[in-house]
C-alpha cells in the first residue's frame, strides 16, 4: 500500500455547493491543496466568482453560480458543469440555510426555504449528477459528501426547528442513499460540524468568546479541521465510511 497517495486527491474533480464562502469555502481550499481541480457553485455571482479567482492560486478553481432550491436551479447547475467536464469524482452538497423564530411565530416560509435547499437539494441535484458519478468511478470510487450539522443530532437552545429537522433528515437521506449507490461504486458520507466562523454561524463568527465556554476543545472550528475531515472522505482513506456522519464539533455534542 502507498501510504502516500491515500488522502491525495490528484486528478480527481470536485463539485462543491455553497462554495463561495465558510466551509464550503474551507472544503474547496482543502482539495485544490490535495491536487483536486475545483468547481464552485453559489447563488451569489459575484461573490463565487471572486472566490474562485482567489483560490485560483491554490489550483483550477471554476466558478458556476447557481440556485439549487429549485429542482430547476440544479438541472441548470449539472448543464454548466457538463460543459466543462464529462465526469465528476467528488460533489459537496454544502448550499444550506437557517432560520430561528419564537416557536408561536414560526412561518411557513421558514420551513420551505429550508427544507427545500438543505434536504432536498442535495437529492435531486445528486440524482441529476449521478451518471457523471458512475462515470468516475473506474479505478477509484465516486463521492458525496453532504454538509449536516450536530443541530440534526442533539439539540441546540436556538429555536431554529426547520434546520434542526432538516438536517437530522439529511443524515437520514445520507444513509438511504449510500445503500442505494454502493453497489454503483459512489460512496455517500456526512460532516457534521460544530462551531465553524461563517456567515450562517453568525454567533461562532461574532460571540466566539461565549461559545467556546461550551467547547470541550476549547476553541472554534478552523478551516484545517473542516478541510481534512472533508480530504479524508473524498480520498482513499474514506473508502469504507458509508452512510455515516462524521462529526467534527470539538466534542459540543457529547457536551450537550
Amino acid at each position: 500500500m502507498n501510504t502516500n497517495d491515500l488522502f491525495s486527491l490528484k486528478g480527481r474533480v470536485a463539485l462543491i455547493t455553497g462554495g463561495s464562502r465558510g466551509i464550503g469555502r474551507m472544503i474547496a481550499a482543502g482539495f485544490l491543496a490535495q491536487g483536486a481541480r475545483v468547481y464552485i457553485s453559489a447563488r451569489k455571482a459575484q461573490a463565487c466568482d471572486q472566490t474562485a479567482s482567489e483560490l485560483s492560486s491554490m489550483g483550477p478553481c471554476v466558478s458556476l453560480p447557481a440556485d439549487v432550491s429549485t429542482v430547476e436551479g440544479a438541472h441548470a447547475l449539472v448543464a454548466a458543469y457538463s460543459k466543462h467536464e464529462s465526469v465528476l469524482d467528488i460533489l459537496v452538497n454544502n448550499a444550506g440555510a437557517a432560520w430561528g423564530a419564537p416557536y408561536d411565530e414560526f412561518p411557513e416560509s421558514g420551513w420551505d426555504k429550508v427544507v427545500d435547499l438543505n434536504l432536498k437539494a442535495p437529492f435531486f441535484l445528486t440524482q441529476a449528477l449521478t451518471p457523471l458519478l458512475r462515470k468516475a468511478a473506474t479505478d477509484h470510487l465516486a463521492k458525496v459528501i453532504n454538509i449536516a450539522s450536530i443541530d440534526g443530532i442533539s439539540v441546540n437552545p436556538q429555536e431554529t426547528y426547520s434546520y434542526a429537522a432538516s438536517k437530522a433528515g439529511l443524515i437520514q437521506l445520507t444513509r438511504r442513499m449510500a445503500l442505494r449507490l454502493a453497489p454503483e461504486r459512489i460512496v455517500v458520507s456526512a460532516i457534521a460540524p460544530g462551531a465553524f466562523a461563517s456567515n450562517m454561524n453568525k454567533v461562532a463568527r461574532d460571540h466566539a468568546d461565549e461559545v467556546v465556554k461550551h467547547i470541550p476543545a476549547g476553541r472554534i472550528g478552523t478551516d484545517e479541521d473542516m478541510a481534512g475531515a472533508a480530504i479524508y472522505l473524498a480520498s482513499r482513506a474514506g473508502d469504507y465510511v458509508v452512510g455515516s456522519t462524521l462529526v467534527v464539533d470539538g466534542g459540543v455534542t457529547h457536551a450537550r
